[in-house]
């Protein structure tokens, strides 16, 4: 089994659903949480983790730590969804007016950052295995993004996408190449350096990238940076077992490989797979898409039945199949994006879609708590 966490971005506000910037003083109070550039979101990062079990109570203890300390502010909780559901996209609330890195973000991309998401990174020390996992992640990220969708709506109205944040999240640089080595990231990213493309090495926003503590030379980790915020933390990690997983496969296959296996060059995968990320942030589950080996047309689900018929096998002699098996619960029951679309179309506003989904939330995390943290506790 390999080292994973995560980086979670939250929204705080009211138990009505209004988006209410904290940020500054939550991490000036409590440890673990991190500042973004707009301050009605806040993150948290979990340490790494082999077992699942504990990587539960990562994810929930200072989510619980986090609620209480807010509504001792006042009468304010989380807030689910990946997109300023119900209002304030039209201006930007800085968590640090001082911040020189922060204007440039204000001035250059506006509120299309102000999203909350998941980033899964999960641990691959040998440099040139994690190019090639990155390049299968890469051409596969839309799968993971239909199973996380969870931005249906923006500034009180359904927006046609499943996911607003991926359709309208400014990837940057516009266009990343497949890299074909360690050496050939390296050099892209010094280039990109050099002409201004990237601010910082930070600075690539992308579906996957590797990731480490001296990018881009020692590397450590995929980061899967193209998930929506997935509140349930059995959902997340039900997406993280099947990119783990996958990541095994690959690992123990060197063959398994987009710039040998693929009838497309490395530039038409790149097309390839934006236009698939392009259809699942229209329609998740339910896009059309082009599979990278062959250019077959496939529904995400279906692809993603696919994967999960191959890497059974895995979860089952690594001991997490429990932890895969929701994948299907989702497959079946859509994902967080098209449950709040179903109300809707049964005559919900978007306001009382959410205010729905923040009890939905709490209570979860309280039955989660309960039942299974108290018990690894004693």
């Amino acid at each position: 089994m390999l080292l994973k966490g995560f980086e979670i971005e939250m929204y705080t506000g009211t138990p009505s659903g209004d988006i209410v910037g904290l940020s500054d003083k939550i991490v000036g109070s409590l440890d673990g949480f991190v500042r973004e550039p707009d301050s009605r979101n806040v993150e948290y990062i979990t340490a790494p983790e082999l077992n699942y079990d504990q990587l539960l109570c990562a994810l929930l203890h200072p989510r619980l730590k986090l609620r209480n300390f807010i509504k001792q502010l006042g009468d304010y909780t989380l807030i689910p969804g990946s997109t300023l559901s119900l209002g304030g996209g039209d201006r930007f609330f800085r968590s640090d007016p001082t911040n020189p890195y922060h204007d440039y973000i204000e001035q250059t991309y506006g509120t299309k950052v102000v999203t909350a998401s998941v980033h899964i990174n999960i641990g691959i020390s040998d440099p040139e295995v994690l190019m090639r996992a990155c390049r299968v992640i890469r051409v596969e990220a839309p799968l993971f993004l239909a199973l996380s969708a969870s931005s249906p709506f923006l500034n009180g109205k359904a927006t046609g996408y499943h996911s607003t944040r991926w359709s309208v999240f400014p990837q940057t640089p516009s266009q990343v190449p497949l890299f074909e080595s360690h050496a050939h990231h390296i050099e892209w990213v010094e280039n990109q350096l050099m002409t201004g493309t990237m601010q910082s090495v930070r600075h690539l926003w992308v579906s996957v990238r590797p990731n480490g503590d001296r990018r881009p030379y020692d590397l450590n980790r995929l980061e899967l940076r193209i998930c929506d915020l997935v509140t349930d933390p059995i959902a997340l990690l039900a997406i993280t077992a099947l990119l783990e997983a996958r990541l095994v496969q690959v690992i123990n296959n060197p063959d398994l490989d987009p710039l040998t296996q693929s009838m497309f060059s490395p530039d038409e995968l790149v097309s390839l797979t934006y236009a698939n990320e392009a259809a699942v942030a229209t329609s998740s589950l339910n896009a059309q898409l082009k599979h990278w080996q062959d250019g077959r047309s496939l529904l995400a689900r279906d692809w993603i039945a696919e994967i999960y018929q191959q890497v059974w096998a895995i979860t089952k002699q690594h001991g997490f199949a429990c932890f895969l098996s929701p994948v299907q619960k989702i497959l079946r029951e859509g994902n967080e994006a098209q449950q709040w679309l179903q109300l809707r179309s049964l005559g919900l506003s978007e306001r009382h879609v959410l205010t729905q989904a923040i009890r939905a939330t709490r209570e979860r995390e309280i039955e989660l708590e309960d039942k299974l943290c108290s018990l690894l506790a004693a």
